[in-house]
């Protein structure tokens, strides 16, 4: 048995899993971001509270882990961010602990007990508050071992002119420091940003835009237009140098399967590889993908075989 963490920001998810269809009840509680010793010891509670001692600690985390350093980078939770936080944490907890960034987890249980399932190639894409990724080969995360694979959303690469007809697009600045990366331009925010940019600083949110375009608002489908010819092509590139075969989307407009679907159809129309069966679809993990994820990485850890229903 081990403990799996969904570490982000503001909420610690926790929660004892044997396999992967029997995970525990999931305990949650507010993220101490400013206090490693209190973050520390948010999570030895709800170890605490299962009773048994785990095997190992398995940890989501909203940032990355340096392979040559071991130090995370995790701006959103300062208390972490530098430290060799594997090594610190296992200290604190006094139990092996393995960590993986949230959308390397997300993509790992796409590919595992997802939508991904029987996929050699699984390219996981989160487009909600930041756009983000994984990539699975044969099952394993190619960050096994820390690292950036995956991270298509940073990088000046998004489109200064997108749309039919075409339009100026801006070159939105990214909280990484760069202007012009998908994370900025095609995320939650920044399709209200392409709106507001379109239609004279017109202010609504991403999930009444996606509303609005369903109900056939003329000024939102041309915001969705723009938007989906500024991401489909980026990430019809990924999928041409991964050979991923199948993308599952997590994040929050993931919950617009009408979106998803006209990503799909507009990546689909850009890769080299023809796929008459749609490859970017909503991923199949709904609840707690990104814990799902890390259960697998402990569970592996721990040397259990995984099972899935």
């Amino acid at each position: 048995m081990i403990i799996g963490f969904d570490i982000g920001g503001t909420t610690i998810k926790g929660a004892a899993v044997s396999s992967l269809d029997a995970v525990g009840p999931v305990r949650r509680l507010p993220t101490p971001g400013n206090d490693f010793e209190a973050f520390a010891a948010a999570l030895r509670s709800v170890i605490a509270e299962n009773g048994t001692k785990p095997n190992c600690v398995a940890i989501a985390i909203a940032g990355v882990i340096d392979p040559d350093s071991r130090r995370a980078i995790c701006a959103n939770i300062p208390c972490v961010h530098g430290r060799t936080i594997e090594a610190d944490l296992e200290k604190a907890l006094g139990l092996p602990v393995v960590i993986a960034n949230d959308a390397d987890c997300f993509a790992l249980a796409e590919a595992v007990a997802g939508a991904g399932r029987g996929h050699p190639i699984v390219f996981g894409t989160i487009l909600g508050t930041g756009v983000g990724g994984g990539l699975v080969a044969r099952g394993k995360l190619i960050n096994a071992s820390g690292g950036f694979a995956g991270e298509w959303g940073h990088g000046p690469v998004a489109a200064m002119l997108a749309g039919d007809p075409p339009v100026a697009i801006p070159r939105l600045r990214c909280g990484c420091g760069l202007e012009g990366c998908l994370d900025a331009t095609v995320s939650a925010r920044g399709m209200e940003r392409l709106h507001a940019h379109l239609h004279n600083g017109a202010v609504l949110t991403a999930e009444a835009i996606l509303a609005a375009w369903q109900a056939g608002d003329t000024d939102a489908t041309r915001t969705i237009g723009v938007f989906v010819d500024i991401l489909a092509s980026p990430l019809a590139m990924v999928v041409n140098v991964t050979g991923a075969t199948i993308v599952p989307v997590g994040g929050g407009l993931s919950n617009s399967e009408a979106l998803v679907a006209e990503v799909d159809r507009a990546v689909r129309a850009r890769v080299l590889r023809r796929f008459e069966r749609p490859l970017v679809v909503r991923g199949a993990c709904r609840i707690e993908p990104g814990l799902i994820g890390a259960a697998i990485l402990g569970l592996e850890r721990a040397g259990h075989a995984l099972r899935t229903a």
